[in-house]
């Protein structure tokens, strides 16, 4: 397989990001591709001490790569794309910390009943057994950073993550997988966490029990070479936005499922302060509302602190002051084991930091729900986001259109 990794700028964590993919249990050829626009950028020293730190292993770093779209991610795609020497092709983001057998588990949809992979339809391919049997040691391998190999409470088999039936009518077409905030070190960046940890998570498994996923999450995903050509690579992205939601959308429009992995991978992000984590959660807003207006119009109705909220202020009773209480404590409980749920690891548990337990923060739930209806209306208000230092204009069909021309 072939792992993309658009690259830019670094934190204290990329180092431990990238080196985690360099240390995995996958026996099979792996190919590493790093992309990074200008020869200046400092994350070109991590990465030439990681290819030191592993002489061995088959990995490239592209530099200079021209980027002729809005989107200077999926630019660096398209031309790790073109250098791929593999049929499977991995897309990662920068900031993406995972366990040794990550790999191994991200693959496994698509090769399960895959003849190409050397399987049967509805079997296991043996070497992919193997790999399994490999990459699941008594003692796990980590990263520098606590990646523990996490999973969802929900063991589905490959065809129930791809939403196919067990006759394998539908191929899984590509894989991706959930990410928790893994550092939330302020206090906005707790805020973000409620958002990333216990509602994002939960929203897309309501979804998928509504109708099979037709979208894609894009802290990793996991594709084939066909499925991208199909579509017409990532050259067809270049000004889009939500480039993993685009890219999962089509290929689920050229009739092949989306799967979702129950493992969970870690997401290290530089400190935020709340300016910083308010335009992050206002460019998400706007681009599902872009993506997907009719359900992010009515998503407001499930904020389960604003509307207790209003119907105290239009009747304050007790009776009605008792229901929102209520209320926000259900709200507060069910945030606090959806964020449980996320961290939870199969075999031991990963202990946070008193600073970051989640129970310290559940008073920024409801919070954040205000916070969140604040960021909904303006989601409808504007089109301009801000994304890496760099001011851009959303159009109505999701592309982007350049404020600026600084270096991505």
């Amino acid at each position: 397989m072939t792992l993309l990794k658009p690259l830019k700028g670094c934190d204290p964590a990329t180092e431990d990001c990238l080196r985690s993919w360099f240390a995995q249990q996958y026996t099979g050829p792996v190919q590493i591709l790093f992309g990074v626009a200008a020869a200046d950028d400092p994350v070109c020293g991590i990465v030439r001490r990681l290819l030191q730190e592993f002489p061995g292993s088959d990995a490239q770093l592209v530099v200079g790569i021209p980027l002729p779209g809005a989107n200077a991610k999926v630019a660096k795609l398209a031309e790790l794309e073109s250098l791929a020497k593999h049929d499977l092709l991995v897309i990662s983001d920068a900031d993406v910390c995972v366990p040794s057998d990550f790999l191994v588990n991200i693959v496994t949809p698509l090769c399960e009943g895959d003849l190409e992979c050397g399987g049967k339809r509805g079997a296991t391919p043996l070497w992919l057994q193997r790999q399994i049997e490999k990459a699941t040691p008594k003692r796990r391998r980590r990263c520098a950073l606590p990646a523990h190999s996490i999973r969802l409470p929900m063991v589905l088999d490959s065809g129930a993550q791809c939403g196919i039936s067990k006759s394998g009518a539908q191929a899984c077409g590509l894989v991706c997988c959930f990410y928790r905030l893994a550092n939330p070190t302020t206090l906005a960046m707790q805020w973000e966490a409620i958002a990333i940890n216990a509602d994002f998570w939960s929203q897309v498994l309501q979804s998928r029990s509504l109708k099979p996923i037709d979208f894609a999450l894009g802290a990793v995903m996991a594709t084939r070479r066909q499925q991208l050509q199909e579509i017409g690579g990532f050259a067809g992205l270049v000004d889009c936005l939500a480039d993993d939601y685009q890219l999962g959308n089509r290929i689920a429009r050229r009739g092949h499922a989306i799967a979702l992995s129950p493992v969970v991978v870690d997401c290290w992000s530089a400190p935020m302060g709340w300016a910083d984590v308010w335009k992050h959660q206002l460019r998400w807003a706007r681009t599902i509302r872009v993506c997907q207006p009719v359900p992010y119009f009515f998503s407001l109705l499930s904020n389960a602190t604003l509307w207790p909220l209003l119907w105290l202020i239009l009747k304050p009773a007790a009776p009605v002051a008792a229901c929102a209480l209520f209320c926000w404590l259900v709200r507060i409980m069910t945030a606090l084991d959806f964020q449980r749920r996320l961290n939870r690891a199969p075999s031991e548990r990963a202990a946070q930091p008193p600073s970051q337990s989640p129970v310290r923060y559940a008073w920024l739930i409801p919070l954040k729900d205000l916070l969140q209806a604040a960021i909904w209306l303006l989601a409808f208000l504007g089109n301009r986001i801000e994304w890496r230092g760099q001011q851009m204009r959303l159009r109505r069909d999701g592309t982007l259109e350049r404020l600026d021309h600084r270096a991505a």
